[in-house]
């Protein structure tokens, strides 16, 4: 018997969260954005949500580790929105960077060269209570920060997202 989804109790309110994470893709783009892209976004704008409230609940691993799959996504946006195939199975953003053809700035590409060698541990820790103690409020916090300032300069700067106020 398949479960409908006005009685799963996690599917409550999720559909009016996803028209609000909706409201945050319109405008970015002059022309209608494709499914593909615009799915990838709204994804990349739930994770950062999600990292906001981690960061509040003092999950601090989490924090970083959603901080990285939103800017993959929002990189495989841009890439979805580019190329008639899917973007390749990657989580290495310097990949990703390279195929979209970016070049960021000296500070941003330091910061994704930092989140970049976090991510597998990350998600393999072989030592969890020492990943623990790395990932604090502040590095949580700031990686939180950067990855907004990040998604921003990319909606900007890439003429595939660029957003008409720009």
């Amino acid at each position: 018997m398949a479960i409908s989804r006005h009685r799963c109790p996690l599917s409550l309110g999720v559909a009016s969260h996803i028209d609000q994470l909706d409201s945050l893709s319109r405008g970015i783009h002059d022309a209608p954005m494709k499914k593909a892209t615009l799915n990838w976004l709204q994804s990349a704008a739930y994770d950062v949500k999600t990292a906001e409230a981690l960061l509040n609940n003092r999950r601090y691993i989490y924090v970083v580790f959603l901080c990285h799959l939103a800017l993959e996504k929002t990189l495989k946006a841009i890439l979805a929105e580019s190329q008639t195939t899917l973007p390749p199975y990657t989580h290495n953003l310097n990949r990703l960077l390279e195929l979209a053809h970016i070049q960021l700035p000296e500070a941003e590409q330091s910061f994704i060269n930092v989140l970049n060698l976090q991510s597998v541990p990350m998600r393999y820790p072989e030592d969890f209570k020492r990943l623990a103690k790395e990932f604090d409020q502040k590095i949580a916090g700031g990686c939180l920060k950067q990855t907004k300032g990040l998604m921003r300069w990319l909606r900007s700067n890439t003429p595939q997202l660029r957003s008409e106020e720009s």
